[in-house]
């Protein structure tokens, strides 16, 4: 089934809890097994596989130990800075370095020039 708008929060949460057993299965684990890699109970796995409302910590536990906590990343992407906010970090960037800026402190170097011993 595809996650579409037009779907309920119930039917979106049982096919989410479907796919993670699934893949749970696909990985020959056990329910108690995921569930002590994830650090929560076997109940509450129970309850997410089945489609139920667990805590967001908890599915963020489930995803970490089948890792697939990477889409994350993709379900809410980080928000592009708007253009303006492009052009003014560009504006502060420099351009070319100044190069170094010693001071002299050897006083004969200072009186040093062509043609002299």
């Amino acid at each position: 089934m595809q996650l579409e708008a037009g779907l309920s929060d119930e039917a979106v949460l049982h096919e989410l809890g479907a796919r993670l057993g699934q893949l749970r299965l696909d990985r020959n684990l056990s329910q108690q097994q995921l569930a002590d890699e994830a650090g929560i109970s076997r109940h509450t796995l129970m309850r997410l596989e089945a489609g139920h409302s667990v805590t967001l910590s908890a599915l963020v536990r489930v995803l970490r130990a089948l890792d697939l906590l990477q889409g994350l990343e993709t379900l809410v992407p980080q928000p592009l800075p708007s253009p303006l906010q492009q052009l003014e970090h560009q504006s502060g960037r420099r351009q070319r370095a100044s190069g170094s800026r010693r001071k002299r402190t050897d006083p004969q170097r200072d009186d040093w020039r062509w043609g002299t011993p």
